[in-house]
């Protein structure tokens, strides 16, 4: 009688059926778990229009993970030529005309099919903040010719705005915690502060800050389900130009036709118009009654007295609340680490003042030795910096420690806590960043979804998917092996 081959029974052909599927279904899964996927991004475009100049931004992430865990990046930044777009209020058509470069090369650098769909902002400062209140119908005739040359552009054109002070201050919180991946672990936050032309900023998170004391400070926020109240103020007018003019101003009300500085090196002498100092709001409503016309400007280059003329434009006696800051600005403790940046970096690190290792007390030693160093020796050493901006340096530097530490209260301890920066992982440390993540939804308010099969997940179905195999494998081969077996014992 024949045999009857095992691998014909039903048990065997369904278990080799299963098997093959089982097969073909890890098959399936490792290509699709493992394809090559071309990456493809979406892009963002932020003008950042300041007091003193004019940028452009342009941030690229990748397209799949819009809204959840894909990380925004700049991948380009465009310095706009000539001066912000507040000194074109006599010429408002130019401050149109002067984006015009920027634009071009935004064009050309965002791949002309995402041109459409990438979303174009502008955010004015305190630049547009002072002309605006000193004569709004310029400021709308600036406005108006800036909307009208970025409509041309073929990026989807989302608007001007003219942004508060307080929003300046937290879209650079959000912009550090969010480059530095604290907002998307739920890490302890770094405080922001942020130094411009026309304006300051303060921003941080305090265990001892409720908001009760002062609401108009307060933010909240709730980003990858972690809720954030956070502190932050914009002094207006204390960015480091205006605050030189605040200075000045002080130094000036009795009219004199000359002005020893201390916060200018020894041996600097030039003619200034009084016209060009109390033209700003900030201290228009201080020019004396029938000054000259101008005043020579020299330096003594003494950064103890400087500090005193610096302090002389900060009121510290006037506060209602249990703590405050200057001029009557409620401020909570100062809590955490601290990062600064726009001028205070450049300024400190021109200084060569970055390092966090040097305490408060030397460097306050090595800027007095700066502000003592002749004028002459000073423009020997640093040829290529205009006049004017390398003037400034002394009382830069100067205003900036009186700012930190007696402003803003920090102490020779916590001072060390500041870190000062221009980029965050290749990206520039400012308000840019977190104004166009909070427009574009870019930040979750609830902390995302896992993804659906993460690579333990994936790992754990192969594996399994292996040792089902293998079992099937056996059963399958279970009568061939018996038959073997009895052929063996019959011999």
């Amino acid at each position: 009688m024949k045999e009857k081959n095992p691998w014909h029974t039903p048990v065997a052909i369904i278990i080799t059926v299963i098997g093959v599927i089982v097969i073909v279904a890890l098959v399936i899964v490792a290509v699709l778990q493992n394809r090559p996927l071309a990456q493809k991004y979406k892009y963002g475009i932020v003008l950042d229009a300041g007091s003193s100049h004019t940028a452009l931004y342009i941030y690229q992430w990748p397209a799949e993970k819009d809204n959840n865990t894909g990380r925004v990046e700049q991948k380009q930044c465009c310095k706009v030529n000539g001066p912000g777009i507040s000194s074109y209020a006599s010429e408002p058509e130019k401050a149109g005309e002067s984006l015009k470069a920027c634009m071009q090369e935004a064009e050309q650098w965002v791949p002309k099919i995402r041109h459409s769909e990438t979303p174009l902002y502008l955010g004015a400062t305190a630049g547009m903040r002072l002309l605006n209140m000193e004569n709004s119908a310029a400021s709308d005739k600036v406005f108006k010719a800036v909307e009208e040359a970025l409509r041309k552009s073929p990026f989807s054109y989302e608007g001007t705005r003219l942004l508060s002070g307080q929003a300046e201050g937290a879209f650079g919180w959000v912009t550090v915690n969010y480059l530095g991946d604290r907002l998307s672990q739920g890490l302890e936050t770094t405080g922001a502060l942020d130094l411009g032309g026309a304006s300051t900023q303060i921003s941080f998170v305090s265990d001892k800050y409720d908001g009760s004391e002062s609401p108009s400070n307060t933010v909240n926020f709730r980003l990858y389900g972690n809720d954030y109240e956070l502190y932050t103020h914009s002094f207006l007018c204390y960015g480091k130009d205006q605050a030189q003019k605040l200075k000045l101003a002080h130094q000036t009300q009795s009219g004199p036709d000359a002005v020893e500085d201390p916060c200018y090196h020894p041996g600097y002498n030039k003619t200034k118009m009084y016209s060009v100092l109390y033209e700003s709001p900030c201290v228009s409503n201080r020019k004396p009654q029938g000054p000259p016309e101008t005043f020579l400007h020299t330096g003594t280059g003494n950064s103890t007295q400087c500090q005193e003329a610096v302090k002389n434009i900060f009121n510290f006696t006037d506060c209602k609340y249990s703590q405050c800051s200057f001029n009557g600005v409620y401020q909570p403790t100062l809590q955490g680490p601290f990062e600064a940046f726009s001028a205070y970096y450049f300024v400190m690190d021109f200084l060569n003042l970055t390092d966090a290792s040097v305490t408060l007390e030397d460097v306050k030693k090595k800027l007095e030795l700066y502000c003592a160093t002749s004028w002459s020796q000073i423009v020997k050493e640093h040829p290529g910096i205009k006049e004017k901006y390398l003037a400034e340096y002394c009382f830069s530097g100067t205003y900036i420690l009186t700012l930190l530490t007696e402003g803003y209260n920090f102490t020779s301890v916590s001072y060390s806590d500041i870190k000062f920066i221009k980029k965050i992982k290749g990206s520039d440390a400012g308000w840019t960043l977190g104004y166009m993540l909070n427009l574009t939804n870019m930040i979750p308010a609830e902390a995302p979804d896992s993804p659906p099969l993460p690579h333990a997940g994936y790992v754990s179905i192969v594996s399994i998917c292996v040792v089902v195999i293998f079992i099937l494998l056996l059963f399958s081969i279970r009568p061939l092996w018996l038959r073997y077996f009895k052929k063996q014992q019959i011999v």
